[in-house]
């Protein structure tokens, strides 16, 4: 890859021929974009406001990059929610297999571990990176780094040139590949949405998705820090801890990526798995999962969520076992035989809301204590003030509004020969290699809808 010359003049009018690509964002999107441009066959240029390429996805999959899912085709679109349907086209023409192709083209080797989760064979993030760099250098783009973009230049509802703070350089067509607002740190700070709003562009509210949550009661949540919960039952409702009832929880999950939603009621989400509690909240996989969810529910009223420690029971059912433990037990003290129920640092806490003294022989808790502690670990309730910010989310939701892209090309509605593609768009999903699925495949059928605007025949 080498560099592009940058001029002053930004044209005069759109009946330039420029037949040069122009991408801008180097990450999972821009460099899939701007090398199946340069495989077309187009001058592809791919402008970078940092010092380096791909760096979300250095960190992405604690630093393994997940670049994809094992799943059936059918079964990714409910990941992505209700705009899963925008990416049918795109999945029918750029899917898994092409992309673990076009990596193993390039020397990279997957493997596909729990959950259908496909890796680098070799742990490496950066072997993805380096891949699509040779993607890239294959076809010749010519690479700006440390170029920050300033506007999209139009003229007559068409593309013309993209200004940068070191100058214009001419496009016959763009790919807006900014990504979203989180992470800044790589150079996602929202670029995506200032610079599509200001060509006319609608932005669907940008807000963070796969993010922790902030609780209301963090003296709570403090006492309880760093607590890493399995085999849990997290539900998320609309209403204030204190209004929590048992019929609220369902003994399946429920939410985004399941046959099952929620009917309209106060139940939002429901998930099993493993989740942690930090000294501001909760964290943890089923809460980043049910996280937006959340977030957009806030907009409407209180939310709460409740934990059930023990979901494999009924609360009939742990009444029996808990009723049964303390008299086969009974001289052993509350405080030694919570030690069979809960993680060590939750004792306190629990000892403290039951409040059953910790030394109390079982055989002398009484039926109400034994219900105030099975209430507990059947529904311990936290209010949800929000979630952290975007600097803190592994994704953003909102983006480019769909109804304004075409979904067979990834072109503008409203501007010609422009294109987007990867987290500016409104698309976003659930951990598990689904995000960047959605990003090369948005991203390849971008660069090559933007080589064929060019006048870049298939070759």
């Amino acid at each position: 890859m080498t560099e592009t010359r940058i001029s002053s003049d930004p044209g005069r009018d759109g009946s330039t021929e420029n037949r040069d690509v122009v991408v801008i964002g180097g990450g999972a999107s821009g460099m899939m974009a701007a090398g199946r441009a340069a495989e077309m066959g187009a001058r592809t240029v791919l402008i970078e406001k940092t010092d380096a390429l791909g760096k979300k996805i250095l960190i992405s999959g604690k630093f393994r990059c997940n670049v994809t899912n094992a799943r059936d085709l059918d079964d990714f679109f409910p990941m992505y929610g209700p705009n899963g349907r925008f990416l049918h086209g795109v999945f029918h023409r750029f899917f898994r297999e092409e992309l673990l192709a076009l990596l193993g083209r390039f020397g990279v080797q997957t493997k596909t571990e729990r959950g259908g989760r496909i890796f680098p064979a070799s742990d490496d993030a950066g072997d993805v990176v380096k891949a699509l760099r040779l993607y890239m250098k294959e076809g010749g783009v010519r690479l700006l780094l440390n170029t920050p973009v300033q506007d999209i230049l139009i003229h007559n509802k068409r593309i013309l040139s993209v200004r940068t703070a070191k100058g214009i350089v001419p496009a016959g067509a763009v790919v807006l590949a900014a990504g979203g607002a989180s992470w800044p740190k790589t150079g996602s700070n929202g670029d995506s949405f200032r610079l599509a709003s200001g060509v006319g562009h609608r932005i669907i509210r940008p807000r963070p998705a796969l993010v922790p949550l902030v609780v209301v009661e963090q003296n709570r949540a403090r006492s309880m820090q760093g607590v890493s919960l399995k085999n849990v039952r997290l539900t998320s409702f609309r209403g204030k801890a204190e209004d929590f009832s048992l019929e609220i929880v369902p003994r399946v999950d429920v939410g985004r990526g399941f046959n099952r939603r929620p009917k309209k009621g106060r139940l939002i989400e429901s998930r099993f798995g493993e989740m942690m509690i930090t000294h501001f909240g909760i964290g943890g996989p089923i809460t980043l999962l049910m996280s937006l969810a959340v977030v957009d529910a806030l907009q409407d009223g209180p939310v709460s969520v409740a934990i059930d420690f023990k979901p494999a029971l009924s609360y009939s059912e742990l009444r029996a076992r808990l009723q049964r433990d303390f008299d086969l037990h009974g001289k052993r003290s509350f405080k030694s035989l919570l030690r069979g129920l809960l993680p060590g640092k939750m004792i306190e806490p629990f000892i403290e809301m039951t409040g059953i003294p910790a030394e109390r022989p079982g055989n002398q808790i009484s039926a109400p204590e034994r219900e105030s502690l099975l209430s507990c670990l059947k529904g311990l309730c936290f209010n949800i003030k929000g979630p952290l910010g975007l600097n803190a989310a592994i994704v953003t939701a909102g983006g480019v509004s769909l109804d304004e892209i075409d979904p067979r090309t990834m072109a503008s509605r409203l501007v010609d020969g422009l294109f987007f593609c990867g987290e500016a768009i409104d698309i976003d999903a659930d951990t598990g290699g689904y995000n960047l699925q959605a990003a090369f495949s948005t991203g390849h059928v971008a660069g090559e809808s933007a080589a064929a605007f060019v006048g870049i025949d298939s070759p």
